[in-house]
């Protein structure tokens, strides 16, 4: 195949010469073997592939021994489920999440935010800050062929950060921002816990003070109303981590074991108190202060804290406030005081609150909190900032509280004709210029067909074109809610 080869560089040169080309391709007809077509195409694909590895080699990538296979059986089956832990969005499923993201987008902007979204793919390093979380080792992270380790979003904080960090003081304070976006993480399935999600997130960027909180967690109460959710149904678990870092403080525990405290505390609800006992221990905790911090740990009134702590303690002074605005907001009754709600995640420094299922079914429904430092993390400035994810995983799971929802057209337009085909799409072209939705029959069917299908659909009017009526200028409507049928001149039909 040299001789293709120079061939080549003969026809692309400015030396190349008609006579010279014509008896290099004579010599090589006498010389290349006959190939069958199915020979051709593998040869083909062989070619592009060494196109792809030179392309490789200019580039400084190396293709990597799990890359895709040259050769594929096309009659091959493969599993119809999609990966485990992961999701279709068939039309019954997509108009759920449609519905879904409409609330939470109305509700941000009812509130006052403005929408933002970031990379599915982001940097390996912005979601490894500190040793000890979880999400550590749930992440989907790989080296991708310019050999940076990137990861897919496990969460949507650190990215906000990162934005905020970026724009620096082109944006003023404070920033309200809210984002629906596709996380992943690999982790135990369970109910409402999915490898792939979409989180819902509200931030407010630059006010220190525990309104802003007041205001998240007014904003998620909305939500709920809003789809028919009461406080009888959900509530909301809310503390402080100062709590646990003033038990610290009195045991002279380093504040450099605080992140990985939280994260042993954490799983208060999820392994045994033995297995917290031990982790605890595992990080230099002596057995008084242990016995000490499950004390806190299980108070449930502000009173029964103020008891143990004093009154003088920063984090009773932010909750008091916190449950005075609850009061004036109108939501006493959705939230409660629980010192165990730590929250997993290491950035969170005051106030975290979490939504849970007041029968206990479900997992946490959503949770925030404060995080004033998150953003030194990154190299940047710290900007007082609090917010909250929302998982659709957990909500959707529970059928009960989500609506029925149909398809929905205004119009189905068909003709009774074949001929009139055409005239049928110019009636509907009409309508859709008018901002109308339109379900128009694209063959010749019989009227039985076009009921069943503007019932599957829940048209709310049949338009026929008919050769009669067409001759006159007109077409049919039938509404079919009540049945009533006229005919209405073209030019009127709106």
């Amino acid at each position: 195949m040299r001789a293709i080869t120079n061939l080549s560089c003969l026809i692309h040169h400015n030396h190349y010469h008609p006579s010279l080309a014509s008896a290099v391709l004579r010599s090589l007809r006498h010389r290349l073997p006959v190939f069958s077509p199915s020979l051709i195409r593998v040869r083909a694909q062989s070619t592009s592939t060494s196109h792809a590895e030179l392309d490789n080699a200019r580039t400084g990538r190396s293709c990597s021994l799990d890359s895709p296979p040259t050769h594929l059986d096309v009659t091959q089956k493969i599993d119809v489920n999609p990966p485990k832990g992961t999701r279709d969005f068939p039309p019954e499923e997509m108009r759920l999440r449609n519905w879904l993201f409409q609330n939470f987008r109305e509700v941000s902007q009812l509130f006052g935010f403005e929408e933002v979204d970031f990379p599915v793919l982001e940097s390996e390093a912005l979601f490894i800050r500190k040793a000890g979380e979880e999400i550590r080792d749930q992440l989907y992270c790989f080296e991708d062929r310019g050999n940076r380790r990137v990861a897919l979003r496990p969460e949507l904080t650190p990215s906000l950060a990162r934005l905020v960090i970026q724009k620096g003081k082109s944006v003023s304070l404070p920033i309200k921002w809210f984002a629906i976006g596709q996380c992943w993480r690999y982790e135990r399935m369970t109910r409402g816990r999915r490898r792939e999600h979409y989180q819902w997130n509200m931030d407010i960027i630059g006010v220190p003070n525990v309104t802003a909180e007041a205001e998240l967690i007014s904003s998620i109460i909305t939500f709920f109303k809003r789809i028919g959710i009461t406080s009888s149904d959900v509530g909301f678990k809310v503390s402080s981590r100062k709590v646990l870092q003033e038990v610290l403080r009195r045991y002279s525990i380093p504040e450099s074991l605080f992140g990985r405290v939280c994260v042993i505390i954490d799983k208060l609800e999820k392994i045994p108190i033995d297995d917290i006992k031990k982790e605890l221990k595992s990080v230099e905790l002596s057995e008084d202060a242990v016995e000490e911090l499950l004390q806190i740990l299980s108070v449930k009134s502000l009173t029964k804290l103020e008891e143990k702590l004093g009154s003088s303690v920063e984090a009773l002074a932010d909750l008091k406030q916190l449950f005075l605005l609850a009061e004036k907001y109108g939501y006493s009754d959705w939230i409660q005081f629980d010192a165990s709600i730590v929250r997993g995640l290491a950035y969170y420094t005051g106030i975290v609150f979490e939504g849970f299922d007041r029968e206990g079914k479900l997992r946490a429904i959503c949770g925030g909190g404060r995080y004033d430092r998150l953003l030194s993390t990154f190299g940047g400035d710290d900007i007082p900032a609090c917010g909250f994810g929302f998982g659709d995983a957990v909500i959707v799971e529970e059928r009960g509280l989500m609506p029925e929802l149909s398809p929905q057209v205004q119009n189905i337009v068909c003709s009774l004709d074949q001929d009139l085909q055409s005239e049928a799409s110019s009636v509907a072209a009409r309508l859709r210029e008018k901002g109308q939705s339109v379900d128009l029959v694209l063959e010749s069917k019989p009227l039985k067909w076009v009921f069943k299908r503007a019932a599957r659909i829940n048209a709310q009017r049949l338009i026929i074109v008919g050769s009669t009526e067409w001759q006159k200028g007109m077409v049919s409507v039938k509404i079919l809610s009540s049945g009533e049928q006229y005919e209405i001149k073209i030019d009127e039909l709106e």
